[in-house]
């Protein structure tokens, strides 16, 4: 049996876009990313409810579910990856480094978002570490982002994409094992 293939950005956003969301792919993977962190549990609720990026009552056709179904499933899985495997998504490598930032910071406040609506504990039950990794999110989140020197800019970029990374996978961990700090050692 193959594994399932990646939802990719562009794949999402084709969904999006049928189904006339008002949220970037980035974004609704912040969101996504950022609730399951934050210990929320989707239960049989659609994802969109569970975001609250259904108003309106979208109806959303089986082909579309089953992507917004794998997107969960995906994110679950590489959110707890003990090899680190966790990615946000974002455009391709090859698109402009002004769109990719764009959606580096639609992720971020996705995430936030996301956070929020966990649960009503999860911000009272992390370290003083990854409050200030929140923090930093929300700095990123509502970055006005300037360029000048592209080679710069795009080494500023990898080194925030790194950090966007590691700490939603930190605050994951964090928010998952019971009683853990984010500086213990995992046995």
């Amino acid at each position: 049996m193959t594994a399932p293939e990646l939802i990719g950005h562009d794949e999402l956003d084709d969904v999006i876009a049928h189904l006339r969301l008002a949220v970037s792919p980035s974004e609704l993977h912040g969101s996504l990313c950022g609730f399951l962190t934050g210990n929320g549990r989707l239960g049989r609720r659609p994802l969109l409810e569970v975001l609250h990026l259904d108003g309106g009552g979208v109806t959303v056709p089986p082909v579309d579910q089953a992507v917004l179904d794998q997107l969960v499933r995906q994110s679950e899985v590489e959110l707890a990856d003990p090899e680190l495997g966790f990615e946000p998504l974002l455009p391709a490598d090859d698109r402009p480094l002004h769109e990719r930032a764009d959606a580096l910071v639609d992720w971020c406040r996705g995430f936030l978002g996301g956070f929020g609506l966990g649960g009503p504990d999860a911000l009272a039950n992390v370290s003083d570490e990854s409050k200030e990794i929140l923090r930093d999110l929300g700095s990123i989140a509502s970055a006005s982002l300037d360029f000048g020197n592209e080679d710069e800019d795009e080494d500023a970029l990898i080194e925030v994409h790194e950090f966007v990374r590691m700490g939603a996978m930190l605050l994951f961990t964090e928010c998952h094992i019971p009683n853990q700090s984010s500086s213990d050692t995992l046995h």
